[in-house]
C-alpha cells in the first residue's frame, strides 16, 4: 500500500491501457481504478495513438502484440509526445530481445503475463534505485536458446533469412522455432 501513498502525491494520475485481450483489460483497468488512477483504455495501437494525440497520459500500460499492430510503436509515439511519462509493456511472448528494445524506447519496464495489478502499480511508481532480487529459478538451457535466437531476429530487424543465415539454420526451421511461444 506504499505505492498508493506515492500515487496519491502525484498530481497526473492518467492511465493508458492498451491490450487486445478485452477480460484481462476490464480486469487491469477496474483494478488500476480502485488504487487511484484514472484510467483510459484501447484495445488496438491506433486507438492509443489516437488518445495519446488527443491527451498524453502520465502513465501507460501497453501490451507488445496487439491485433493491428505493435505494441512499441504506442510506447514511442508516448514518449515523443511527453517525454516524463512512465510506460510499462506486458506480453505473453516475453523475452529478453522485445524487453531491451522496449526499454530502449521508453518503457521503464517489462513484465510478463498475466501480471497482477500489484506488480503493475509497483512497476509504474519504481524510482528506479531499489535493486531487482535474485530471480529463485534461473533460465532453462532451452529457454537460453530461445532468448539467443531472439536477439538475433530482433539485431536483424526481424528478418527471417537473414536471422537463419546468421544462425546457420535452415529457414522452415527458424519459422517453427518462432511461431512457438517461450519456454519456460
Amino acid at each position: 500500500m506504499n505505492a498508493i501513498a506515492e500515487l496519491n502525491d502525484l498530481s497526473d494520475r492518467s492511465l493508458l491501457i492498451v491490450e487486445d485481450d478485452k477480460p484481462f483489460l476490464e480486469r487491469l483497468s477496474r483494478a488500476m481504478e480502485t488504487r487511484g488512477f484514472a484510467v483510459t483504455s484501447c484495445d488496438t495501437v491506433s486507438d492509443g495513438l489516437a488518445q495519446i494525440n488527443k491527451a498524453a497520459p502520465a502513465f501507460a500500460v501497453v501490451d507488445l502484440r496487439l491485433g493491428d499492430g505493435n505494441g512499441l510503436d504506442v510506447v514511442s509515439a508516448l514518449k515523443r509526445k511527453r517525454p516524463e511519462a512512465r510506460t510499462i509493456v506486458l506480453t505473453g511472448y516475453g523475452n529478453i530481445a522485445t524487453a531491451v528494445t522496449a526499454v530502449k524506447m521508453g518503457a521503464v519496464d517489462y513484465l510478463s503475463k498475466p501480471a497482477d495489478a500489484d506488480d503493475v502499480v509497483a512497476a509504474l511508481l519504481a524510482s528506479g534505485t531499489e535493486k531487482s532480487e535474485l530471480p529463485s529459478n534461473p533460465m532453462s538451457a532451452d529457454r537460453v536458446r530461445w532468448e539467443h535466437i531472439q536477439r538475433i531476429y530482433e539485431m536483424c530487424n526481424r528478418n527471417v533469412s537473414e536471422t537463419a543465415r546468421r544462425l546457420n539454420m535452415h529457414r522452415r526451421t527458424l519459422q517453427r522455432i518462432l511461431a512457438k511461444r517461450a519456454p519456460r
